[in-house]
């Protein structure tokens, strides 16, 4: 959670720190502000509310200075307000600190220092650290930073700036936190787009290091000021891929780069009969798989555990990676591990992945973000190539997500020898059409904003799947809840009658994934008991499929495709669904309240 920007050199700090929050507010938009050193002092401006309220106060009060640090919040100790914004300042006004994370011993720390004369301003558990550093502080910046984190624990972002030093001390624990290398100039983010504009050559800093910033270079050590190397990475996102393009919204820019991404995720690696994934893990070793994700990503993780049971035939469990390590998961040798994350910083993924790499399991993630924590936690790494993706509610991450374990599962497949090469054939021939299906998904769009229009004022959906389309269900169901705040719920289609068919009435839109597949015919018997209780039914179907439009209200025709990887194609409309039911209704599409991009904090 949280942006974070740094900067030192030669242009003004504010406008370099402004612009680069705003392409970290999708972060954290509950409040922001930012610290800038001039004529020897910490001049603070912080507000609640979004970027905007910042940057009209800015206009007005310009704060001079080539040295600064800001933040874009998501609040987790203290509300929304104007003394709970970062930066945090000591009495004196001398240090600066931006804290992303959570401090777990803040309250006995915050107790000791009240006792010692502290004044807090704040209910942050930030504030903390900053009178630490006050208190370690001996004329040595990066020092106080390290005396005061060894007597803290948690989880940390940290980046501290003094009056009367030009550089900024930043440290990190979990909470991501990367420096870009410019000449003359430095910066400090905490995630790549804000540095775009300025470098592609980044340091991404690793669990328990520290770095001192300056205008003429980085020096990175661990907590105990030993010198340690870190790579310079060449990013290769352009600054383009990660602006508007003239679409409204970023959702939207991103749902219509899907075709390419999913050209990205898989070119290169579909072969003649086989798929080329590049890992050093040996797939022969593992009798079963565990997969831990969160959000979208879980549910990406759903449709791989049919995939790989499908077609590598090992047996998979598949769990929400926030309960894994709190049940003592029966793992050993034999259990191959796969986390699912776009950012690769998701706190509880991370620890997840950890707790099985403890039991001996071997470790695979499926990630999105090069340099990122869990890259660096894992055995190996299949990434998913689907580039920036700011707008809060995945979309194109979780459809390379899709094809990600769609590969893996061929791969798996081929490599325990459950897959016969005629399959496989089939397979690969259908997973070089998915980036043209997805295209031609998307000309749907006027027909689902008639849709959309249709059932906006809705307060209730329900999504209904069987088989491997009960993910896409769930994930359509959620899309539609993180961006229109209407509330819906997702079962899979046999579960109906077990409970969910007492809430079915005429004023319930039911949402029914019915494409191609063997259990099509239970599927359109679903339909029929909706529509016998009145409610709505909206279906998502196959080209061609005259039967199910008997029985269903509306029609979303997707085209057919084999159907282990229908939820590559019948995902697009739900997302398309959510998005034009969220501008019916007017809603901030890409910063839906009280969610953030990246969940960095347990």
């Amino acid at each position: 959670m949280c942006g974070i920007v740094g900067y030192v050199g030669f242009r003004p700090a504010s406008a370099v720190i402004l612009d680069g929050l705003k392409r970290l507010e999708y972060r954290g938009y509950d409040s922001a502000g930012l610290a800038v050193k001039a004529n020897g002092r910490l001049e603070v401006l912080k507000r609640a509310g979004k970027l905007s309220v910042l940057a009209e106060a800015l206009a007005s009060h310009a704060l001079p200075g080539s040295l600064g640090v800001g933040h874009t919040r998501w609040a987790t100790h203290g509300a929304p307000t104007d003394p709970n914004a970062h930066p945090h300042l000591t009495e004196k006004g001398d240090i600066a600190v931006i804290h992303n994370g959570i401090i777990e011993n803040y309250l006995p720390l915050k107790e000791g220092l009240l006792a010692r004369g502290h004044t807090f301003s704040s209910e942050t558990d930030s504030e903390v650290l900053a009178h630490l550093i006050e208190e370690k502080y001996r004329g040595d910046l990066a020092e106080a930073v390290r005396l005061a984190l060894s007597e803290a624990y948690g989880a940390y972002a940290l980046v501290v700036a003094h009056r009367d030093h030009e550089e900024i001390v930043v440290a990190r624990t979990v909470s991501p936190l990367v420096i870009g290398l410019g000449e003359g100039e430095n910066f400090v983010a905490s995630d790549v787009p804000a540095l775009l504009p300025y470098t592609r050559r980044v340091i991404f800093l690793h669990d328990g290091d520290m770095a001192i910033v300056t205008r003429e270079g980085v020096a990175v050590t661990d907590l105990a000021g030993n010198s340690v190397e870190r790579e310079v990475v060449m990013v290769d996102w352009s600054l383009e891929a990660a602006e508007k393009g003239g679409y409204p919204h970023y959702m939207l820019k991103e749902i219509y780069e899907q075709p390419r991404v999913l050209e990205n995720t898989l070119g290169g690696r579909l072969q003649e009969a086989g798929v080329t994934l590049g890992l050093g893990l040996e797939p022969t070793r593992y009798d079963k798989v565990h997969i831990v994700a969160c959000g979208t990503a879980y549910y990406a993780a759903w449709v791989g555990k049919y995939l790989l049971e499908a077609l590598a035939r090992v047996p998979v469990e598949i769990e929400v990676a926030s309960e894994y390590r709190y049940r003592d998961p029966v793992v050993d040798g034999k259990t191959l591990a796969i986390c699912i994350s776009q950012s690769g910083e998701t706190i509880d993924t991370l620890e997840a992945i950890r707790e099985a790499k403890r039991k001996g399991a071997g470790t695979l993630g499926v990630i999105n973000a090069k340099g990122s924590s869990i890259t660096r936690e894992v055995d190996d790494t299949l990434y998913i190539h689907a580039g920036p993706e700011i707008g809060v509610a995945s979309t194109k991450a979780y459809i390379a997500m899709l094809a990600a374990m769609a590969m893996l599962a061929v791969w798996m497949g081929r490599a325990k020898g459950t897959l016969e090469e005629k399959a496989v054939r089939e397979l690969l021939a259908e997973m070089r059409r998915l980036p043209r299906l997805v295209e031609e998904t998307l000309e749907q769009r006027p027909h689902i904003a008639h849709i959309a229009e249709k059932y906006h004022q809705a307060q209730d959906y329900l999504f209904l799947g069987r088989h491997i389309q009960a993910p896409t269900a769930y994930e359509g169901a959620l899309k539609l809840k993180e961006i229109s705040y209407i509330h819906a719920e997702a079962y899979p289609a046999g579960e109906m009658k077990h409970g969910p068919i007492a809430l079915i009435d005429e004023r319930l839109p039911v949402v029914v994934l019915a494409t191609h597949s063997p259990f099509y015919e239970k599927t359109v018997s679903n339909i029929q008991e909706v529509r016998a209780r009145g409610g709505r039914v909206i279906a998502v179907a196959t080209e061609g499929d005259t039967e199910v439009g008997k029985f269903a209200q509306d029609v979303i025709y997707v085209p057919k495709v084999h159907p282990l990887l229908a939820p590559v194609v019948s995902v697009v409309p739900l997302q398309l669904l959510a998005y034009e039911t969220a501008v019916c209704l007017g809603r901030d599409v890409d910063q839906p309240r009280n969610l953030a991009k990246s969940v960095t904090v347990e």
